[in-house]
């Protein structure tokens, strides 16, 4: 069965804020961050350090 990297990181997502209860200021700031670091200098780094 294949499923989409988006639909799995949605579910995920969607289940941890339904579990944990993150205030949402955090969830906002994670994203954003994440986005923001994504088209950075510091993105070649962090995917060596998580693969």
């Amino acid at each position: 069965m294949d499923v989409p990297l988006w639909l799995a990181l949605l579910t995920v997502g969607w289940l941890g804020v339904k579990l944990a209860r993150p205030p949402w200021w955090l969830v906002a700031v994670l994203l954003l961050g994440g986005y923001l670091v994504a088209d950075s200098f510091l993105a070649p780094a962090l995917a060596t350090v998580i693969k």
